[in-house]
């Protein structure tokens, strides 16, 4: 359950800052749905601006990572931290993006081999090789 309300279009549509922020999910994502992360930040409409410019800013832009890839990051760090939700929706972005079940299976075996080569390096606190430095 949420620890904030989540607000309706109605309520969005009332405060002119969150209105602006969620035409432009509409705008820029090409689809009328606001998903509950949104209409949950939207309690706050300075944050909603912030983390919304911010999200454009780094997973819609061009760049050397192709979006794609960008959705699976997210999905890996997401799964990382834990958050469900985050999981969730860019696993959804990831296979409008074109994620096969193939890449889905190989990016899970990925996490979580990572997940466990890295508490095992934390538990024994190996050290780092110099080798790996950046000179």
């Amino acid at each position: 359950m949420a620890t904030v309300k989540l607000l309706s279009d109605e309520e969005a549509a009332a405060i002119p800052a969150v209105k602006a922020v969620f035409d432009d999910i509409r705008a820029t994502r090409k689809t009328e749905f606001i998903n509950n992360f949104w209409r949950a930040l939207a309690n706050d409409p300075a944050n909603l601006k912030r983390v919304w410019d911010t999200l454009k800013s780094v997973m819609m832009v061009d760049g050397a990572i192709d979006p794609l890839t960008r959705e699976m990051i997210y999905i890996a760090v997401s799964t990382a931290n834990a958050c469900q939700y985050c999981i969730q929706s860019h696993t959804a972005a990831a296979r409008a993006r074109g994620m096969t079940d193939a890449q889905h299976g190989e990016l899970l075996t990925i996490i979580g081999l990572a997940a466990q080569t890295n508490h095992l390096a934390l538990a024994m606190q190996v050290p780092t090789d110099p080798e790996f430095e950046v000179r």
